[in-house]
């Protein structure tokens, strides 16, 4: 069962911290992929990766590289329904907000 630091993630996110946020996860991506649980790895890669698109728009204001590393995000968020999440409601919340950023980085 995925466990992580998903609170810390949200608060980050809400706080429009995207870089910060990328970096509270990655510890857990780099453990998952080591320990071969290869699906739950690409899951928080997405969540981790929509952050970082929204640096690059936000933050970086640097949209084409946003856009390809929201591809990222887009591909592999399918996963959620697959894995068993502790918290499940949590990661969808964050799922929802980084693409409500998303869709209104075009109104910044």
């Amino acid at each position: 069962m995925l466990k992580s630091d998903i609170d810390g993630f949200i608060k980050l996110v809400q706080e429009a911290d995207y870089v910060e946020a990328h970096e509270v996860l990655e510890h857990d991506w780099k453990e998952l992929k080591k320990e071969g649980r290869k699906a739950e790895a690409k899951y928080l890669q997405a969540l981790i990766n929509g952050a970082t698109a929204l640096a690059l728009f936000y933050i970086k204001k640097r949209p084409e590289p946003g856009q390809r590393v929201w591809m990222v995000y887009e591909r592999n968020k399918h996963l959620f329904d697959e894995l068993e999440l502790f918290e499940r409601e949590k990661y969808q919340k964050v799922m929802l907000l980084l693409e409500k950023r998303y869709e209104q980085r075009e109104l910044v």
